[in-house]
Parts: C-alpha cells; sequence; structure tokens
C-alpha cells in the first residue's frame, strides 16, 4: 500500500512503489543501490518527496508520497529507553541533501534508529545526509553526518551508531527537547537584531544563534546573498535550530525559496510581533484588532508560502486566529475582515461616548517605546494620586518584557492643584512596527490623538534610548499628534548612569523633561508638578461667599466643581472652590477673589 498524496499518480507509477516492498535491505547498511536509483528516478518524475521507512531485518514496512517539500512519516511504536528500530530513507527533489529541521524532529519524536536524506535531481541522487538521535546534557537531540557520495552512504557503518546511542538510553533518564530554538538573521544593525532576540524570547523561543550581514540591498529571491543562506542552512544543523527569524518582512516567494534552501522554518519580523501580540491580548477589543492585523498579513500571501502554511503543527506564526484560516480562499477573509472591521467601528463609537463622558476630565496618555516603563508609572501614578480613596482598582499588569499590555485602560487621578486627570495607559511603540498592527490599533490610539497631553516614557538605561526616541516621535508624526503638549519622562533613573541621563537630556533641550524611577517612586512628586505646569490650565481657584439665603449655590458648587475648603461665618458660607470658566462666571456675583 502507498501512504501518503497519491492523487494524480498513474497506476503504473504506483506500480513501481508498490514494488519497492519486495526489495530486501541489508541490515548493516542504510538501504541499497537499487532502491537508490527507483527513488531518485520517481522522484525526478512527480518532483514529490517518497519516503520509504525499513525495520532492522531489511524488510520495507512503509512506503509514502509527499508534495515538493514535506512527506508523510509512518506510524511508529515508541519503546521506553529504546529507538523504534525503524530506518527512514526519503528523498529531496530540489537536488539538497541536507536534513531538514521537520527530519531533524521527526527522527527524535519517533526516536528513529537513523533518517536519511537523498539530494534528487534529473533521475541522479546527488548525496546523502544520515541523521542519528544522540544525548546531551539528559535531553534527546540530533548529530548528522556531512554529506556523503553514495558509496559512502551505503558503507556508512548504522549498526555501530545505533548500538551506541541505545547504550546511551539504556543509563540516562532522557527527555524530548521540543522547544523552538532560532536563529536570527538581520542586515540592518546589530542593535535591531539585538531587539529581535528580545522579541523571541517574548514568545519563549531559545535564540543560538545571530548572523548578521551588512547589506545595502535586499536580494529579492533570498533576502540575503546566497552564500549566507547556505551557512545559515550549515549553522541550522550544527546549532539543532528548527526556526529561522529574518529581522525585516518577508514575501511570500522569499520564504518559500529560504525554506527550500535551509531546510526549517522561516519567519520574519511582522510574524513575531503578531505573534506577540496575539498571545498577549486580553479584551475582545485587543484581540479583534490583532485578529484583523494577522488576516490583512496573511491575505497577500496565502499563495506560495512554504512550512510555515503548509504544516499545522504549531509554533510562532500559527498560533491564534489565522490558524484556523490556512485553508480558506481569500474570498473568505476578505469577508472575515469586512466583520472585523465592522466590529471595531462598533467598538470605536462606545469609546467615543465614553471619551464624551470624560470631556470634563483633562486627558493625558502614556506613549513610548514597549518596556519603557508605562504600566509601571501608570500603576504608581494611580497608588500616589488617587482620585478615589479606598478604592482599589485593578492594576495593569506590569512586566520586564516587549509588549507585556496590549489593553488600553483609562484611570482617573487627583492632581496637586485638586484637578481631575484621566490617566491612559497605551499599548507601546516598536521600529518597524507592522503597518497593518498601526492600522489595526487606530481606534485604541486615538486616545492619543484626543489626549491633553502625552508622558513619552523612555528607558533611559537602554542603550538605544535615542533610538527608541526617535522611533517613539516618528510614530507621533504619523499620528498628527507631534504638536500636542508633551512631557519627556527619563523613567528607570536607578539603572542608568548620570551621564547616560544627562546626554539625553542635552540632546532634548526642546521639550520639558522630568527623570524619575517609577518601580522605587522616586521623583514621582515631581512628575506631578511638572504635569501641572505643562497641562493647559482650563481651571482656576477662587474664593466665594454664599448668602445662607442661597445656599442652592453651595449645593451646586459640590456638584460640579472640587471643593478645597467650606467654612460658615456670619455672612454666609465662605468656600474655597477648584472651577472652570462655565462655573466661575455663573457664580461671579459671590466672588471674593482669584486665589490663582
Amino acid at each position: 500500500m502507498i501512504y501518503g498524496n497519491t492523487d494524480g499518480i498513474r497506476n503504473s507509477i504506483l506500480g513501481k512503489l508498490d514494488e519497492i516492498y519486495e526489495i530486501k535491505m541489508p541490515k548493516d547498511s542504510i538501504c541499497s543501490n537499487d532502491l537508490i536509483d527507483m527513488l531518485s528516478e520517481i522522484t525526478t518524475h512527480l518532483n514529490r518527496e517518497i519516503s520509504v521507512a525499513i525495520n532492522r531485518k531489511g524488510n520495507v514496512i512503509s512506503v509514502a508520497v509527499g508534495d515538493s517539500s514535506t512527506v508523510e512519516m509512518p506510524e511508529v511504536y515508541i519503546k521506553q529507553k529504546k529507538l523504534s528500530g525503524i530506518r527512514i530513507i526519503h528523498t529531496h527533489p530540489n537536488g539538497n541533501c541536507n536534513l531538514s529541521a521537520i527530519d531533524l524532529s521527526a527522527l527524535l519524536k519517533l526516536k528513529l534508529d537513523c533518517i536519511a536524506a537523498l539530494g534528487v535531481n534529473e533521475s541522479e541522487c546527488k548525496g546523502i545526509m544520515i541523521g542519528f538521535c544522540s544525548i546531551q546534557d539528559g535531553l534527546l537531540n540530533a548529530k548528522i553526518t556531512r554529506p556523503l557520495n553514495i558509496q559512502d552512504g551505503l558503507n556508512y557503518n548504522i549498526l555501530k551508531s545505533i548500538k551506541d546511542i541505545e547504550e546511551l538510553m539504556k543509563d540516562n533518564d532522557i527527555v524530548y527537547d521540543d522547544s523552538e530554538r532560532a536563529i536570527l538573521v538581520g542586515i540592518e544593525s546589530q542593535e535591531s537584531i539585538d531587539e529581535l532576540a528580545e522579541l523571541a524570547e517574548a514568545c519563549n523561543v531559545k535564540v543560538v544563534y545571530k548572523v548578521f550581514q551588512k547589506k545595502a540591498v535586499i536580494d529579492n529571491v533570498f533576502y540575503v546573498g546566497k552564500g549566507k543562506v547556505n551557512e545559515i542552512a550549515l549553522l541550522r544543523q550544527s546549532q539543532n535550530s528548527n526556526i529561522i527569524i529574518f529581522d525585516d518582512e518577508l514575501s511570500a516567494s522569499q520564504v518559500r525559496n529560504l525554506e527550500e534552501s535551509i531546510g526549517a522554518k522561516v519567519i520574519d519580523r511582522t510574524t513575531l510581533i503578531l505573534e506577540i501580540f496575539a498571545r498577549r491580548a486580553k479584551s475582545r477589543e485587543a484581540k479583534i484588532q490583532v485578529e484583523l492585523a494577522q488576516l490583512k498579513y496573511r491575505l497577500p500571501r496565502l499563495s506560495g508560502l512554504g512550512i510555515i502554511l503548509s504544516r499545522t503543527g504549531g509554533g510562532i506564526g500559527t498560533r491564534g486566529p489565522g490558524e484556523k484560516k490556512l485553508e480558506v480562499d481569500k474570498r473568505h477573509i476578505k469577508e472575515k475582515i469586512y466583520d472585523l472591521n465592522r466590529e471595531l467601528k462598533k467598538i470605536k463609537q462606545v469609546r467615543s461616548t465614553q471619551r464624551n463622558k470624560r470631556n470634563e476630565l483633562l486627558k493625558i496618555s502614556l506613549v513610548g517605546y514597549t518596556n519603557a516603563g508605562k504600566s509601571t508609572l501608570r500603576n504608581k501614578l494611580c497608588d500616589v494620586a488617587s482620585a478615589n480613596e479606598g478604592i482599589q482598582k485593578n492594576k495593569v499588569f506590569e512586566a520586564d518584557m516587549l509588549f507585556a499590555t496590549l489593553d488600553t485602560t483609562t484611570r482617573a487621578i487627583a492632581l496637586p492643584d485638586m484637578r481631575m486627570a484621566a490617566v491612559t495607559d497605551t499599548v507601546g511603540f516598536i521600529r518597524k512596527l507592522p503597518h497593518d498592527l498601526v492600522e489595526a490599533f487606530k481606534s485604541t490610539l486615538e486616545e492619543v490623538i484626543y489626549s491633553d497631553l502625552l508622558l513619552h516614557v523612555v528607558d533611559c538605561s537602554s542603550e538605544y534610548a535615542y533610538e527608541q526616541i526617535n522611533v517613539v516621535n516618528g510614530i507621533f508624526k504619523e499620528l498628527g499628534v507631534e504638536d500636542k503638549p508633551a512631557l519627556l519622562v527619563l523613567n528607570k533613573k536607578d539603572k542608568a548612569s548620570s551621564e547616560k541621563i544627562n546626554s539625553i537630556l542635552d540632546n532634548n533641550k526642546d521639550i520639558a523633561s522630568v527623570c524619575i524611577s517609577a518601580k522605587t517612586g522616586e521623583n514621582i512628586a515631581l512628575l506631578l508638578k511638572q504635569i501641572l505646569k505643562t497641562l493647559p490650565s482650563k481651571l482656576r481657584s477662587v474664593e466665594y461667599l454664599i448668602p445662607y439665603s442661597e445656599q442652592s449655590v453651595v449645593a451646586f458648587l459640590h456638584r460640579n466643581s472640587k471643593i478645597k475648603s467650606e467654612e460658615y461665618v456670619e455672612n454666609g458660607t465662605h468656600i474655597r472652590v477648584v472651577v472652570d470658566d462655565e462655573i466661575y462666571n455663573k457664580c461671579q456675583k459671590y466672588l471674593l477673589s482669584n486665589i490663582k
């Protein structure tokens, strides 16, 4: 029986594949010359991978046909502290015999005796690579040979390697590590690739190697040069990596070309950021925004992507709402995008209504680079200047990670001059923030647009603080808020040197600034005073003397203003109060003096 994708294959070819079951394989060799010749011929004719599973007696137990990049593996009984007793020989129609990350994953998951890849081109096997299980630090990993010619491959002593690993398995409690291990590739700057590593770690991906190639022009086929791609392919095997992450947005054809050459799943920076957003989104609005961004990103990439879309086995790029859309056509995705946009419009209307109800409050937005400390600062401000004493509001999640919080929250605080302000914590910015994500989060970012004051929070301890300030200023321009009143808040003062802080201040003399530590609370009072100086003043403090015959005015002031003090004197109620222009004009005849 022939397993896998047999659609469109003529009966004569299926008959040849059935003949493979009759070939007796040597027990001490990977396979036979006859099998290699037959697999090479059929692979070239079909342009599909063919996989053959052989037991230790030399009997063929399974023959399967796949597509140009993947093939179905047989069901294998997993034994405790032993290998499965099965070896698999399969072909790569692209002529590349390098074992792919999927090949090595199958080797370890199924505990195969070994797995071999035949690089086939024009009905001829160009080389063989063999992979074996190995144990290192209690973890089961792969050990691979160099590319071998046919004769060396057939003469390779596989029995010795199998015996050695089974001896080790008897003496060790081994664990299969199925975590994602990434090689990062970038061409812009070391700073950008370091940030990419932080993004990967935010997805629980272990970074095993960074590749940086200074390149002025992006290669349309491979993004980096062909020689660098070959180097990455070798690194992927030596570092036992199963995912390659590129520091820029890739086209579908680039992903396909890279996956075929490297033999591992390839994703780009945009996919990684979308993955983080998909994991962190909690509110309904944030989930809709992330799903919308994912669909817009994937829509033009449905045709032509490689492993990332041809397999739904999990991992980065296959999580969240997009996972269900891999097999649907563009029309259905467009319909889903339309529905999500309609839902966002409804949410936008609700947000607008909420904003209108807060019209009497001053609006302050915390903005800045991701992981600058905005959520920590927001929580500290609410602790120090809570508008409702005794009422405990849920704190925003804070952590030392990129994009710890995505959901916009607004809380009221009382400023030192008794005015009330609504403080909004917004999603963090980052360089190369995907355009689709900015578009999807436009309704959230409207809070920034309608703010009276922007607190631009900067991690002054970061070695890339200058570049991060420039990135945020660039997004301010994109949102059209570059002329809005702003205050530069240099956070994490406790972790930065005085020289670094002074240097940042010198480079930003054109904007009011204050240096704080949101974590320790240092200079929070100074920040509140600076906010008062920077905020446009809409209120004034005054004194009224209201006759006892008109005490309804006192009640009116209690409802519509902030009372500082109240005293009953001989002629009436003496009251000190903070009022806006409307209240000031209505009560002007009771005015004693302007305090401020």
